[in-house]
Formats: structure tokens, C-alpha cells, sequence
């Protein structure tokens, strides 16, 4: 029997083995040849948005096993269902059921670390003068870092990294431990969530009636129309309980963005009538007061921002994700706000055109 462990907590297989013996129990068949069974772990490693390709060139795949005879035969039944997958060189790791289990968990929670970490680090950067973009440059050239998950933003989403972390902190705290690192790291996410809108009041104050937004991005990431646990949740419910109007757009989740705002905001019709759903990006821009990145999508890296500069209200951006050049920005006469990043604000006499 195989299960998959991305939705299971440490311990599900020997769950699963124990329901299959009372049945067998039931039926007479324990001792059965022809009824052995084993329970293996194979945790999948699949990117959303790019599954099939991980899926087809896995950089690893674990394989929890028993050690008994029918795990032994379990293990290698796995071992040629995978050999399609496996032909350049050998990505196999076999280990007992529960380290599988635990691997799966392990491997989110630490991503979702370097995450926290780096919007922690960021959040320092704004109030020191440092750029977190040189920072992560600077760390990520020491191998022992690497450049792997150490963008700065809003926080992060979808259904892996907050399930898992919780998963983890929900089964230490059953058995009398805090994880205090992991629980720091949900913290952090939270708060982080909320890093865009702390921005925009601090330029625009904290009474936003009568303001309208651009949102760029609504998915948790590219590539995908996932809005689990999506940051644009809170920032657009943020801006619509101070009293704004939002304009949104993204890519392919806007379909998704209707049925979960319509959930969000169910026992808030007031705020509900005033978000709007674009079908371009440029469509949120006219007259707005300021444009707010959410999800780094490719179509938002190079907008053109002479056209952007003419149809918002005023020439200001308030940047999630890092995707623009300070510098650039203030050259152009856009206040540009990201995170961690030093910026210049535009003289009054920059080109508005």
C-alpha cells in the first residue's frame, strides 16, 4: 500500500497499517501469505506549477520502508516503479516509514525558515539603511547558504509551507515539546502579511476612504491560481476595512479570487462591493493612488512605467516582491516602496510625464 504524505502528519502509515490488521482480523485473514501488506512512505517533492516537471526529474526520492520481508519486497516493487525516473544517476534514499514521513515536513519547514529569516532580515534593513537585495547576494555566494528561497516579500502562502509548519508544531506540542524556532516562523509570516499596508499607511495615513488601489497578483505564487493562505488576502481585506476601493488583477486566479473573497468577506458585503476584478493589468491603474505587487508574475517585471506614471493619480508603488530597481524607479520620478530596500524619494521637480 502506498500513501501519499503531503497531507498526513508523522505516524499516518502506522495508523493506516493498524486499521488493515483489525480488518484482516475481522475477516480471518492474518495469517494469510496472500494477504501481507506493507505500508510505505513516498513523499512527493512537487513545485506548484511545476509538478510535471519535478515529477518526471525528481532531484530526490525518499522511500520509507519496514524492515521485515514485506517491506523488503515493498521497497523494491518502489524501487522499479521509479526506475524510468532514476536512469542518469541514482536519486533513491531509503530510510524506515517514519523518517520518510518526518522528511516531507522537515524539508517544507525548513524553506518556509529561510523565508521568515530573510523578510525578518528585511524588515532590519528598512530601519538601518542596508539593501536586503545586496544582503542576499552576499550571503547566498557562501555554499553553505545558497541562493535557494532567501527572496525577501509579503510573506508566504499556499497550501505546503503554513500546513506543514503547523503540522509540525500541532504534533511536537502533543507530546510536550515547543518548537520554538518553526513557531517564530509562523509569527513571522503572520506579521509579514502585513508589511504592504503598514507601508501604505504610513504614506497615506491610516483612514484610506475614498482611496483606490491597483493590485497586482492575487495567486500565492506564479504560475499557479492557488489562493490558500495567498497574502493578497490580507492586504486587500486590510485596505478594504480602512475604507478603500481595490482594483485587482492577476493572471489566471481571478476566477479563484471571486469564490474565496466572496467567503472572506461574507459577513462584510460593504467591503465586498468594493473590490473589482480586472481583466488586464492595466485596467486597475486609471486614477488609482498607488499601485500594491502582490504575486511575482513575468508580465509585472517590465511594465511600462512612462504609461503607468500618466494614468495613476499619483506616480507610487508599493512593491511586495522586490521586482524593481530603486534607483531606477527614483530616476524615474516614481516613489517606489519595497522591502527592505533603500530608496530616494523623487524630487519635486522629477519628470511626472
Amino acid at each position: 500500500m502506498i500513501v501519499d504524505k503531503s497531507t498526513v502528519p508523522v505516524g499516518t502509515a502506522q495508523r493506516v497499517r493498524a486499521v488493515v490488521e483489525e480488518e484482516l482480523a475481522k475477516r480471518g485473514l492474518s495469517d494469510s501469505e496472500q494477504h501481507r501488506f506493507s505500508v510505505v512512505s513516498n513523499p512527493e517533492f512537487l513545485k506548484e506549477g511545476a509538478a510535471v516537471d519535478d515529477f518526471m526529474r525528481p532531484d530526490r526520492i525518499v522511500i520509507g520502508s519496514d524492515e521485515d520481508a514485506s517491506g523488503q519486497k515493498a521497497r523494491e516493487l518502489m524501487k522499479r516503479l521509479y526506475m524510468p525516473f532514476n536512469r542518469n544517476h541514482e536519486r533513491t534514499m531509503y530510510m524506515d516509514v517514519r523518517s520518510a514521513e518526518f522528511t516531507k515536513y522537515a524539508a517544507n519547514a525548513m524553506l518556509a525558515t529561510r523565508i521568515s529569516f530573510m523578510n525578518e532580515m528585511a524588515n532590519l534593513a528598512d530601519r538601518v539603511g542596508a539593501d536586503i537585495e545586496a544582503v542576499r547576494r552576499g550571503i547566498g555566494s557562501d555554499p553553505r547558504i545558497g541562493y535557494h528561497f532567501l527572496y525577501a516579500g509579503c510573506g508566504y502562502g499556499g497550501s505546503c509551507f503554513p500546513k506543514d509548519v503547523q503540522a509540525l508544531i500541532r504534533t511536537a506540542s502533543e507530546i510536550g515539546q515547543n518548537l520554538r524556532i518553526l513557531e517564530a516562523v509562523e509569527e513571522v509570516n503572520y506579521q509579514q502579511k502585513e508589511t504592504l499596508v503598514r507601508k501604505i499607511t504610513g504614506q497615506l495615513g491610516d483612514d484610506l476612504t475614498g482611496r483606490t488601489f491597483a493590485v497586482w497578483g492575487l495567486a500565492f505564487k506564479p504560475n499557479t491560481d492557488d489562493m490558500r493562505e495567498a497574502p493578497s488576502r490580507r492586504v486587500i481585506a486590510d485596505l478594504l476595512a480602512r475604507g478603500a476601493t481595490v482594483r485587482a488583477y492577476d493572471p489566471v486566479a481571478v476566477t479563484e479570487a471571486r469564490r474565496v473573497f466572496a467567503l472572506d468577506l461574507h459577513d462584510a458585503p460593504e467591503h465586498l462591493a468594493r473590490l473589482h476584478f480586472a481583466a488586464t493589468q492595466d485596467e486597475t491603474l486609471t486614477g488609482a493612488d498607488a499601485l500594491v505587487i502582490v504575486t511575482e508574475w513575468k508580465e509585472f517585471k517590465s511594465p511600462d512605467f512612462m504609461h503607468l506614471k500618466s494614468v495613476l493619480k499619483t506616480p507610487l508603488i508599493f512593491d511586495g516582491r522586490n521586482l524593481y530597481e530603486p534607483d531606477a524607479m527614483t530616476e524615474l520620478g516614481i516613489d517606489y516602496h519595497s522591502i527592505g530596500r533603500p530608496y530616494a524619494r523623487p524630487s519635486a521637480n522629477s519628470d511626472r510625464a
